[in-house]
């Protein structure tokens, strides 16, 4: 098991952060894992295996790695608080492509937490598909990574944050509204 760093970046503060991150030894079999008792992200493995007992817990939200599909999760949207999505290394962008799907097509509307890899040069993208709380890398900088959602002041392309791109929203000089 490891713990998060203690303070994440959520809603664009730096806050303390409560949840245990679990992340079992690879030979420990899903449904051997010991889920300890608070806030607790588990893989989605272990929430598959264990989903009877860990469903009745209000306390538990569940983290993706990067090879794997949201749509798992599809029926338990709405018991999770937190889905948390892993990023093995910094150029890996297949959580950019899960947060969208959870917040657009799957319509999560709590919090979808990067872990892993996470550097401030991702933060500002992170955002726009759906990210709403960003757990650095342990080596960096929190209070550099959160300079990061303001790297840039407009927004050209539609996603999720922002609907229409730049030339939908702004009146050119000799056009009518």
């Amino acid at each position: 098991m490891s713990r998060t760093t203690a303070k994440i970046i959520r809603n664009n503060t730096i806050v303390r952060d409560n949840w245990l991150v679990l992340r079992p030894e690879k030979e420990v079999a899903p449904e051997r894992v010991a889920v300890p008792k608070g806030k607790v992200v588990v893989p989605l493995g272990v929430w598959k295996a264990q989903r009877q007992i860990l469903h009745k817990r209000s306390d538990i939200g569940v983290w993706l790695a990067s090879d794997e599909r949201p749509e798992e999760l599809k029926n338990d949207l709405g018991r999770l608080k937190v889905i948390a999505v892993d990023f093995p290394r910094f150029a890996d962008g297949r959580g950019y492509s899960i947060a969208f799907l959870l917040r657009d097509r799957l319509g999560y509307t709590g919090e979808i937490r990067a872990i892993g890899d996470v550097l401030r040069d991702q933060i500002f993208y992170l955002s726009r598909v759906g990210f709403d709380a960003f757990s650095p890398r342990a080596d960096r900088s929190i209070e550099e990574a959160l300079k990061g959602l303001g790297d840039f002041s407009v927004r050209y392309q539609a996603s999720w944050d922002e609907k229409l791109p730049l030339f939908r929203r702004v009146q050119r000089k000799g056009e009518t509204a």
